[in-house]
């Protein structure tokens, strides 16, 4: 498939179909396609962690979402074969650019205004979701609520220090439900692109 057809089509899936697994293989080649993203000073301060079985899905749902009544959305989503839980490591940054080519040798995060380590995993999801596309499948790129952070993050080992940008979930769609776009346009090329200084076109 063409990048532009790639980028047309994409759009999130929030309905799975639990009986249409994703081989290993493909999960593996889309964190493949992730690792190919930008990262500043080349820290590649990411991380995956590939839920496949159902149990684990099972244990990441019980920590993220509690223990309640599922709705409509969760019900969809919780149907993925796959869930790609997406870290960032602001340690590979604050480490990376403390040596001698960057020059920065206090680790100060307040150097960095915009956390990269989250910029640089989230190209990386969108590289992911143009790789599903890409493969036929559907993805939905979500977050966790805040107070559940440390709870997914405990429930798989992650070490201490990584951040949780969010999660992939990965499958195939099995019915077409619509979100904010059905009542919110798509803003124009005209209105984004700005000449010269904001506001002129």
């Amino acid at each position: 498939m063409e990048l532009d057809e790639a980028v047309r089509r994409r759009r999130m899936v929030r309905r799975f179909d639990p009986d249409a697994p994703v081989p290993e293989a493909v999960v593996r080649d889309l964190v493949a396609l992730a690792v190919r993203a930008p990262s500043a000073g080349f820290s590649q301060g990411w991380d995956f962690v590939a839920l496949t079985d159902a149990a684990d899905r099972e244990r990441y749902w019980a920590a993220a979402s509690g223990r309640g009544a599922p709705d409509a959305w969760l019900r969809g989503v919780s149907a993925a074969p796959v869930l790609l839980l997406c870290l960032s490591d602001p340690d590979a940054y604050l480490d990376r650019y403390a040596e001698t080519d960057k020059g920065w040798t206090d680790r100060d995060p307040a150097r960095w205004p915009v956390p990269y380590w989250d910029t640089d995993t989230a190209m990386a999801v969108m590289l992911v979701l143009l790789g599903a596309v890409d493969r036929g499948l559907g993805a939905l790129f979500f977050g966790v609520p805040a107070e559940r952070h440390d709870e997914v993050l405990a429930a798989f080992d992650v070490p201490a220090g990584r951040r949780l940008v969010g999660v992939v979930a990965l499958g195939h769609e099995a019915e077409r439900v619509s979100g904010s776009a059905r009542t919110r346009r798509r803003r124009g090329v005209d209105e984004v692109l700005h000449r010269g200084r904001f506001g002129v076109s």
